[in-house]
């Protein structure tokens, strides 16, 4: 009788110890051989963490789908090597960021970013993911626009639409400054002259409204950004007009809004628009829900928000608000 009480303790002490042990956080600088995946994270944005291959990944751990890891999925790094964070940093998205915000910030483009971090859609991210970002050795924002203009050494992953933006210009300013035949096409290296503006220099120059708010529209970026003085409150990817039906740049103010709308022109024919706000004739900011392809021209003009973007705006926006379309 006492050997078999004696036998319950020892067995009843062992499985204690083992469910204690199954709760301990995991030590992942300890071992530094195991990753446990964290919401968010996909089986590429792991892989370039640690500097190795998804491929790499599905061997080591005899994956089956490459596409399909869950939260506290432990994962063995290959090679059992430590995060690759030797020329870049991690960004904590904040309220109101998104990925193109974030982009700007550290002077690169979305799609560094995007890559870096296995994000399949650029438009979704949330508050409080870290993301993977490119620091460079001038601090994390890139190199300051010079004051009066010289060259710029084209580096991996821009683009001309980010280059005029880092020094205060236009796509097209740059393009006729250069000689460029195809503004979609520059390289590594190349050296680009660039003339910098305090005061914007892309042939417009932001309202001098104090606390007042205006919009700003990007097209050769695809953004919106909501201003108050000179202070971005929210920026916005979105898609403005195709090359048959741009755009219009100019200097314009919110004259109507519609929290529902019906649009039809040639070829369509659209019945309860979100959240419309009329800036010039038929030209409007609104909501959209026939598509999602945000971030590259797709409309008649108008200038295509997401549904939560256009809410956003309207409630912020008056009637009176300036926008500035720029390229």
């Amino acid at each position: 009788m006492r050997t078999n009480t004696s036998t319950r303790a020892r067995l009843a002490t062992a499985i204690a110890l083992i469910a204690c042990l199954l709760l301990l956080p995991p030590v992942a600088a300890a071992q530094g051989q195991v990753h446990v995946v964290q919401r968010g994270e996909t089986l590429s944005s792991i892989a370039a963490r640690y500097g190795t291959t998804v491929q790499a990944f599905v061997q080591a751990n005899g994956l089956r789908n490459a596409n399909f890891v869950w939260v506290g999925q432990r994962l063995s790094i290959p090679g059992g090597g430590a995060p690759a964070a030797s020329s870049g940093g991690v960004h904590v998205v904040g309220y109101g960021e998104t990925l193109y915000s974030i982009a700007r910030r550290y002077g690169t483009t979305a799609s560094a970013p995007a890559a870096a971090n296995g994000l399949s859609n650029p438009n979704l991210i949330y508050v409080g993911q870290r993301l993977r970002v490119s620091v460079s050795s001038a601090g994390g924002g890139g190199t300051s626009a010079p004051s009066s203009g010289g060259i710029h050494v084209v580096q991996r992953g821009e683009t001309l639409a980010s280059i005029a933006r880092r020094y205060g210009t236009s796509v097209s300013a740059l393009v006729a400054a250069n000689g460029l035949g195809n503004p979609n096409l520059i390289y590594v290296g190349q050296r680009l002259r660039v003339s910098g503006s305090s005061t914007g220099g892309g042939g417009w120059t932001p309202p001098s409204t104090g606390g007042t708010r205006w919009i700003d529209v990007d097209l050769s970026e695809q953004t919106v950004r909501a201003y108050e003085g000179n202070t971005v409150v929210r920026a916005m990817i979105v898609s403005t007009g195709l090359p048959q039906y741009p755009t219009p740049p100019g200097r314009f103010r919110i004259y109507a809004k519609y929290p529902s709308i019906t649009m039809s022109g040639p070829g369509y024919y659209l019945t309860g628009v979100p959240h419309s706000m009329f800036f010039y004739r038929g030209y409007a900011l609104h909501g959209t829900y026939w598509h999602s392809n945000f971030g590259r021209p797709m409309s008649h003009g108008c200038i295509n928000l997401t549904k939560a973007d256009a809410a956003w705006l309207y409630t912020w926006a008056s009637v009176g608000t300036e926008v500035v379309i720029h390229g």
